[in-house]
Formats: structure tokens, sequence, C-alpha cells
């Protein structure tokens, strides 16, 4: 979220003008109504007890991605009890909930359930502790650490609230639970999976949204490219183990990793033109046992982002050509060359110019002056996938929202100690504040109800 920080600190608009709860804002004589906008936001608020303790139970129980069960279950089970149409492990762990309610527009809205491998330094009351067992046998603690806690107990308000108002809008509503955000493999997962593909209407309009570091009241809802595209790729280099003692004995891969490690960046600053976004970040080297001896193998994870096809291109070509490059000059036979496993990927977001117009058109009335961002904020370098759910449909439409969910005097104290946020996604000290709970459920409604038949408007 290094984008934020840039961003923030340019911002025109005074910190001070933000507020933890934000006011109505409203204007006169358009979809949907300022009457219904109202009531909107007087359910959202009035559910936020129940809503808080629900966000506190699923950030106390965080779940890794593809292990969300116990998420699921609370999903499928609260969506079942609020009459909607329900399927659950798709993907693996993924739950869909359908709501037809007459003619009208298919739209999709989706909210991710995984969490973190993050230990939690918060300090909340309500703090993660818990661990989880790796299929490696490794186990480590886990977090909510990007706010997937917040986006399901959203998803779940807003199931309710807009079961409550059904009355005032016609259309189909898909509530999609999704899986394994993190890893970048969920929305494919369930996209490819027999069950979504024969149950769940292709929608004509997919909306999503996701906290930030910044302050609750403020939203940014802009048109274009918004996230990189990314890679999850895994190098296993691959050697002759022996006795730490004889190492002319044994071909070291950790050697030939840590060489490998070094020269993946000569791609960016040599091999990637200066002017075009890409990142290679190697997140993981796992190698050996024991001081004295010499492993078999060792295994480097890299993530790559890009923003252009040729950029990926140009990542890939690069990280083979100096593996390959480092087998000849450790002299290894084509046998024990390393060994590359192209785990997710995603594409870059780009967000639909027309959706986000006309969502921005129903937000304007609700999101505090100055406080709806909708231009001059810069590419992220962090990825989603959730526009997979859609990406292989004839019509692709989507808009991607970031909700501010710190508080305010948070943000102030950061600001006062030369810092743009006061914490960081995939950090083990992010957090959520309480009153973006209810307001991320009304900003949710709302972008629906900017793009479904609303049955009412103004006098």
């Amino acid at each position: 979220m290094a984008s934020f920080q840039a961003f923030l600190k340019k911002l025109k608009y005074p910190l001070l003008g933000f507020f933890a709860v934000p006011l109505l804002w409203s204007v006169a004589g358009a979809q949907p109504s300022d009457v219904l906008l109202t009531k909107v936001r007087q359910l959202a608020y009035t559910d936020s007890v129940r809503l808080v303790a629900l966000f506190k139970d699923l950030h106390t129980h965080p779940e890794l991605g593809f292990m969300e069960v116990r998420t699921a279950e609370i999903v499928s089970k609260e969506l079942k009890s609020l009459g909607y149409q329900v399927y659950s492990g798709i993907g693996k762990t993924g739950v869909v909930g359908i709501l037809k309610n007459g003619d009208g527009p298919i739209v999709m809205f989706r909210g991710d359930m995984d969490a973190l491998p993050v230990k939690e330094t918060t300090g909340l009351v309500y703090a993660s502790t818990a661990t989880v067992k790796l299929p490696d046998g490794n186990e480590v603690p886990t977090m909510h650490a990007c706010g997937h806690d917040a986006h399901v107990t959203w998803l779940l308000g807003i199931a309710k609230l807009m079961k409550s108002i059904q009355q005032e809008w016609q259309g189909t509503l898909v509530l999609v639970a999704q899986p394994a955000e993190e890893p970048i493999m969920g929305a494919r997962a369930m996209r490819e999976d027999s069950t979504f593909i024969k149950h769940v209407p292709l929608p004509d309009y997919l909306l999503a949204m996701h906290t930030g570091p910044f302050p609750t009241g403020m939203v940014m809802n802009l048109a274009g490219t918004r996230m990189a595209g990314t890679d999850q790729l895994d190098v296993t280099f691959r050697g002759i183990g022996g006795h730490g003692s004889s190492p002319q004995t044994t071909k070291d891969p950790i050697i030939m990793a840590s060489e490998a490690i070094l020269q993946y960046q000569t791609v960016i600053s040599r091999s990637n033109d200066p002017q075009t976004p890409a990142v290679l970040t190697v997140g993981s080297v796992q190698a050996g046992q024991d001081n004295n001896v010499i492993p078999a193998s060792a295994l480097v994870k890299i993530n790559f982002r890009w923003l252009k096809p040729e950029t990926r291109k140009l990542l890939f070509d690069g990280v083979s050509r100096i593996d390959s490059g480092i087998a000849v000059s450790n002299g290894l036979p084509m046998g024990l060359y390393p060994i590359m496993k192209k785990k997710g990927y995603s594409f870059p977001v780009v967000n639909d110019s027309a959706l986000v117009s006309k969502v921005n058109s129903t937000l304007q009335k609700v999101v505090k002056k100055g406080s709806l961002i909708t231009s001059g904020f810069p590419t992220a370098m962090g990825s989603e996938d959730f526009h997979h759910l859609v990406l292989d449909n004839k019509k692709s439409v989507y808009d991607f929202i970031f909700v501010g969910t710190a508080p305010l005097d948070m943000v102030l104290a950061a600001r006062k100690e030369g810092k743009a946020v006061p914490f960081s996604n995939h950090n083990g000290n992010y957090m959520v504040d309480l009153a973006g709970i209810p307001w991320g459920v009304q900003i949710g409604a709302d972008a629906l109800l900017g793009v479904l038949k609303v049955k009412q408007s103004n006098p």
C-alpha cells in the first residue's frame, strides 16, 4: 500500500475534514432517492452492534486460503437464514448466495475470506492468537492483516440490508464469499467449479470493496487501471548434498539460490525500462536443517508485479535465463537444472469507466464532500483476483472500490510523526476501525443500489 502513502502526502484536502463516522451528503433529484439512501444508512448503523461482534469473531478466528471452513459455514448459515439461494463448497470453500428480485440487472458483489500467515502485533483485546499447520508440517501464526474479516462482515451486513429493502429495488443480487485471494487462486477456482458454471448467473456488473489504511469516511473509486497483474512462482534449485566439511564433493543449492536472488534484481535494474512499472520480490527462501549438512535442494518463492503483458514475459524470461546460467556455471547436468513452478496469477485490475461513473454518482450523495476520491490516485502495484470471476465472460464489467478504515486520530498522529498512514497491509499492526464496519456496509449497499433497478425516486 505504498501508493496510498505517496498519495496521502499530496492530498489537497486537510485530514481534519474527515470524520470517523461520516455525515450524509445528499444531492436532490438523482437515482436512488435521498430517502432510500438515508434508510440504507439508518439500517447499516442500526445493525452495527451485531456487525461489530461478527467482525471481532472473524478477526479472532482467521483461516488461510482454501482453509476457510469455519468462515464459510458462518456465511452459508447467515445467507440461508435470510432466504438466499445458497451454494457452498465452490472452489473448495467458496460460498455463493443468490437473491432473485424481479427484472433488472444481475449484480455480483464479492467479499474475500482468507487471512495471512502473519503474527498479530496490534495489542487489540480481540487480537488473533491463532496458528495453523501448513501442508509441509510447519506451524505458523495467522491473522487478518488485510481486512478480509471486514470484507466478510460487509458482505453479510449488505445481505441483510438488501433483503430488508427488497421492495425498493429489482434485479438479481449475487453475493460471493471467495476463498484464497492472497495466493491469487480463489476467484478462478470458483469460476471453474462446475457448480458455479451451472448455477450462478453471469453478472452484468461485478463490484468489490477493500479496506485501506486511510481515514474512515473516505472512499476511493477511480476508472482505469487500478492494480497490477501478478504471478506467484517457486524455483527449486537442485544440487548434490553432503557433509559441510567437504563442500568439494557437493553441488550446493544454497549458493545457487543466493546467486539467483541477487541476479534476479538485475532483471528490474538492467532489463526492464525504468519508466515501466515492475516488481520482483523474493518472499521466502527455504533450505536445509542442520549447521553441518549441505542440502540437496533449496526453494525460492518469487512474486512478480506488472502492468503490461510484455513486462510479464520479460520477468519470466529473465528468471529462467538466470536459473539456467547458474546451473551451467555450477556444472550441473540437465537432470538437475532448477525447476520453475508457476502458481497463482492475476491480470491487472481495470475498472470500467461507465460503471465507476454510475457508482460514484450515488456515492457522492453519501460521502462527505472532499472525501470521495475519483481522480489523481496512482495505480497501485498491489494485486487482486476478484475480476477473474468474470474475465472469461462475454461481458466483463467490474469496479473495485477502496474504503478507508483507519481511525482519524491514528491517521493524524501518524502524520505528525512523518508517516502517511498509521499501519500497513500484510503487517502485524494492521487493523480496521470498528466505525468502518457499518460504514462499509452502507457504502456497499449504496453502490449496489446505484446499478440495480431502483423502484423509488425523488419527487
